[in-house]
């Protein structure tokens, strides 16, 4: 069943309208729990686009296995989807700080408070993401340090490979996943892959962590595959590495590669002068999880992130 969430009609003479898919199986208890799968807040983030696609057919494939409500919101910003573009097109706006929005304020503001109120109800919120179109993510969760302790045995639950407990509330605060989780709403952020891009391999590993989690609630009895089991870390055990020179990056090495300390994760050149301006090696050893894919970067760009330190405890 696909239901119209929110429908606007804007000035430029396009219609803002947000659906979902809600699967449920038949008569029965009207008490049985519900998920509800997110993705599209940012319109250049198609990675969970795939997500909801795959969630839907596998559940249409074997409807004898749902026991309870699940509800897929392919595109929160569906312009943005469309148009290809981060923001909200014509409003430049984006989408995921306008939560939990006003039921009295700007259209913007009831958009956002209907989508809180939508959503609201249900046992667990999954927000799928991607990353830009600069640099690549590992299939990650992160959670905010405030809502960690209530969310970290869910996110175990989602085959990721790294749980990543942010402190910063600059990271949380007026998105979507902060607002539900204010409400006693438990939402997890999901960060994978490429903008514009569709990576089936993280796509599948995901989607089959979610079917774990839907499996360990209650919602669906059919078979799920093996689980990766997440390394979990804070801020502190993450190395960040920027750019000091304005060139074009080499990487030497790939998305997910054992790194040692002082090994080269890649090189910054000049194409003007052929010199090699900067080397970017490893601080400390890990995992190379976030790598750089658009060559050309500026100084303080984003070229990678190593996870250097895991934490087995709370």
């Amino acid at each position: 069943m696909i239901e119209t969430v929110v429908a606007y009609q804007l000035a430029v003479g396009e219609t803002l309208k947000i659906q979902k898919k809600r699967l449920m199986p038949g008569a029965g208890n009207p008490n049985i729990g519900r998920i509800s799968i997110v993705s599209g807040i940012h319109g250049d983030e198609l990675e969970g686009q795939y997500v909801c696609y795959e969630i839907i057919r596998r559940i249409q494939e074997h409807p004898e296995n749902l026991n309870g409500i699940v509800d897929v919101y392919p595109a929160l910003n569906p312009l943005g989807v469309d148009s290809g573009g981060r923001m909200i097109p014509k409003l430049n706006m984006d989408m995921n700080r306008m939560f939990p929005g006003e039921a009295t304020g700007t259209m913007m503001d009831k958009l956002a408070a209907r989508i809180i109120e939508d959503i609201k109800g249900s046992d667990i919120c999954v927000d799928v993401h991607a990353s830009d179109t600069f640099v690549k993510e590992m299939p990650q969760v992160r959670i905010s340090e405030e809502h960690g302790k209530d969310l970290v045995d869910f996110s175990r639950l989602l085959n990721a490979d790294l749980i990543w407990i942010n402190a910063s509330a600059a990271a949380h605060e007026a998105t979507l996943t902060n607002s539900l989780n204010a409400i006693g709403v438990p939402a997890l952020l999901v960060e994978m892959g490429l903008g514009n891009r569709v990576t089936r391999s993280f796509g599948d590993q995901i989607t089959e962590g979610i079917f774990n989690l839907m499996h360990e609630i209650g919602i669906w009895s059919g078979p799920v595959g093996e689980i990766r089991n997440a390394k979990l870390t804070r801020d502190y055990g993450i190395d960040f590495f920027r750019a000091q020179s304005t060139g074009i990056f080499l990487p030497d090495m790939e998305n997910g590669q054992l790194v040692s300390a002082g090994d080269m994760i890649g090189k910054i050149i000049s194409t003007l002068s052929g010199d090699v301006l900067e080397i970017i090696q490893a601080k400390r050893s890990g995992i190379l999880f976030t790598l750089r894919e658009y060559p050309l970067v500026y100084e303080g760009a984003l070229i990678a992130r190593v996870l250097a330190e895991e934490r087995n405890g709370w």
